[in-house]
């Protein structure tokens, strides 16, 4: 078994411009590159904050070159996973991806390469740590560098926190990875203070490049919403065509944006992640190759696209935080050229934005039942989460983020996830796999197979009751299986994921720890508002708004920027008042929908559920029950989710 490293000194000397000018033909670094690369030979570690477009893959990409073992990349991008395996392929590094999308020939000739040694580059999903196989197999492999993208995901009060990443930390421990590198494009100071302190990189280890753009022309417009569609159109055919983005919220609006602007002729297509993925991957292609087309889409387009000559970027509606916007307006620009960035601000948008933050908070019911289901399931227990996820009512990621808070809390303590079901499809008859084996191992193998459930062409199994039956440990059943499999003799699929917990000791009051939930979720909701407010403010900003907004990621710049709104202008921007709605329940059929709460119980009886349903929120409930295809769905999705459940509270 490959062993890692006993210490940073025992690699062989490096010299990061020889491999910069071998395999990248480049003459020089980005600023900051050389930084994380010296951070990362003499520390073991190190935390990369470069704007979009500011080179974190090569802090990655070189160090793999020169250290001995694997270079394991985490990042939830599959688009950068694709695009950078084919960049690093065809200069002749040996790089992969472990995901959902391969074949299973495609998966077992990675996990060849990454078994024999000759893998430099390993690319995978932060969910790929759920699979035991997987983790397993890693601990038998020399992990010379642990790459965690978007690692600002690890902070908790962050822009964007995914609970999985919190677990990251603990897994490159339990790897016993040789460095650690964090790499992210949007780190105010306190999430920097985060991400270091949950990787356990010294803060003198991060390098933050800064996040001031020369060349963006910073414009806004306060605009009502029946005059947007107007703007853009002119600002699209007035100014000189160039490749362009236009980023909005919702699909709908991303679909019929798009056919406004190409029936006024322009080179317009929606993108967004409601479209099929050859559909999607149509439209980048079409919008990567042009030299003035106009892609309209939601934020899941650009993330890991890399087009260095984007020429404009819209926002059409309000982005939901300053990190997004920062993120956002980085992808125009990159080849250093001037390019203009505009913000069509509109309050219309707040209700919107601020009901995904508010819809996200679980029933106080929820919330009470889960974590009673949890304390009185016994010390050791393991649990599917799809099924809590539909039991209580709580979407996936909120579930996560709620299990994560009572780790946090001291209450449960998460193990490795496995997988209670395995299917097997024999490529070879099972005579001729039990034929291969001699005595012991040979009557094993044939035992695992006598247990298994036969049909057609599968055989299905549950590790835990083979194990048990035969008095063997699980671990030797499951690494049995995956032994046929790398041989070929059998193709081998998961299925039921369940998540391991432990009780912790300890007196756990179920009502205290509720509020303490509950607590920390109306917190989230704050912050996500506060996080709109904030946008607002920048738009309003009586002075260079480019400083103002590098300043909330901790740059300090004094002299004005000269090629932003305010610069231009010198005065400040003011919102119009937003027209005034009519007092609920406007336009609201209410005998129709009283009876629909009532036939749907499970899904609408409690306040916080109707309110979500009236602002178009889905929840697992509501699918269940196919409610979020009923004509009363959304029906409120313009007015603010607080407003709406008062009055769902008290009708």
């Amino acid at each position: 078994m490959d062993q890692p490293q006993s210490s940073l000194e025992s690699e062989k000397p490096m010299d990061p411009e020889q491999l910069l000018r071998q395999y990248f033909n480049l003459s020089q670094f980005r600023p900051g590159q050389r930084d994380v690369i010296d951070r990362l030979r003499t520390d073991g570690s190190a935390l990369a904050v470069f704007p979009t477009g500011g080179g974190k893959s090569l802090c990655y990409q070189l160090p793999a070159l020169a250290f001995e073992g694997v270079t394991v990349v985490v990042s939830p991008l599959i688009a950068l996973m694709k695009d950078q395996i084919d960049f690093l392929m065809s200069k002749g590094i040996a790089a992969g991806r472990l995901d959902s999308s391969l074949s299973a020939d495609e998966a077992r000739e990675i996990n060849d390469q990454l078994k024999s040694g000759t893998l430099k580059i390993l690319y995978v999903a932060p969910e790929r740590f759920n699979n035991e196989r997987f983790v397993e197999s890693l601990k038998r492999r020399s992990i010379a560098l642990f790459a965690v993208d978007e690692a600002h995901c690890i902070s908790e009060w962050g822009h964007n926190f995914r609970p999985d990443y919190l677990k990251l930390a603990r897994i490159a421990e339990e790897l016993k990875v040789q460095r650690v590198l964090a790499l992210t494009a949007t780190a105010t100071p306190s999430v920097v203070g985060d991400i270091c302190a949950g990787f356990k990189i010294p803060r003198h280890c991060a390098v933050v490049t800064g996040f001031y753009r020369h060349n963006l022309n910073l414009c806004a417009s306060t605009v009502r919403g029946d005059q947007r569609d107007n703007v853009l159109l002119d600002r699209l055919k007035t100014r000189k065509p160039g490749p362009t983005i236009v980023y909005v919220t919702l699909q709908k609006t991303a679909e019929r944006v798009a056919e406004d602007l190409e029936r006024a002729g322009l080179p317009a297509k929606a993108y967004h992640a409601g479209m099929g993925t050859e559909d999607r991957t149509k439209v980048q292609e079409w919008w990567m190759t042009s030299d003035r087309a106009i892609v309209v889409a939601t934020i899941a387009f650009g993330m890991g696209i890399d087009k260095a000559d984007v020429r404009y970027v819209y926002h059409y509606n309000l982005p939901k935080s300053l990190e997004s916007y920062s993120q956002e307006i980085g992808r125009a620009g990159r080849d250093g050229q001037p390019s203009t960035v505009e913000l069509l601000a509109c309050l219309d948008d707040v209700p919107v934005l601020e009901n995904f933050a508010y819809g996200d908070t679980p029933t106080v019911k929820a919330i009470h039942g889960l974590i009673h289901h949890m304390l009185s399931a016994g010390e050791e227990f393991h649990v599917s989460l799809y099924d809590l996820s539909s039991r209580f009512d709580i979407r996936p990621l909120v579930l996560r983020t709620a299990l994560t808070y009572l780790e946090l809390l001291g209450v449960l303590h998460q193990g490795t996830p496995f997988y209670a079901g395995y299917q097997i499809k024999p490529l070879i008859s099972i005579r001729e796999i039990v034929g291969k084996f001699q005595a012991e191992r040979s009557k094993f193998i044939s035992d695992i197979f006598a247990r298994a459930k036969m049909g057609k062409i599968l055989y299905s199994l549950n590790p835990d009751e083979v194990a048990q039956t035969l008095k063997q440990d699980r671990t030797r059943i499951v690494r049995a299986l995956e032994y046929l499999e790398e041989q070929g003799w059998i193709e081998l699929r998961v299925a039921e994921l369940r998540h391991r917990y432990t009780r912790l000791p300890g007196h756990h009051d179920i009502q205290a720890l509720s509020a303490k939930l509950i607590a920390r979720f109306q917190r989230r909701e704050e912050q996500e508002t506060l996080r709109i407010q904030q946008v607002l403010n920048l738009v309003t900003h009586a002075d260079c708004q480019t400083n103002a907004l590098v300043g909330y990621f901790g740059e300090k710049r004094t002299a004005p920027c000269g090629h932003c709104r305010f610069c231009g202008e010198k005065t400040p921007l003011t919102f119009a008042a937003p027209q005034p709605l009519p007092a609920l329940p406007a336009g609201l059929n209410t005998t129709a929908w009283q009876g629909l709460r009532s036939s749907h119980p499970e899904a609408l009886a409690d306040p916080r559920q109707a309110a979500r349903f009236l602002c178009g929120l889905s929840s697992p409930a509501l699918t269940r029950n196919k409610l979020s295809s009923h004509e009363l769905f959304g029906i409120f999705e313009n007015r603010r989710f607080a407003e709406v459940l008062t009055w769902c509270g008290s009708s």
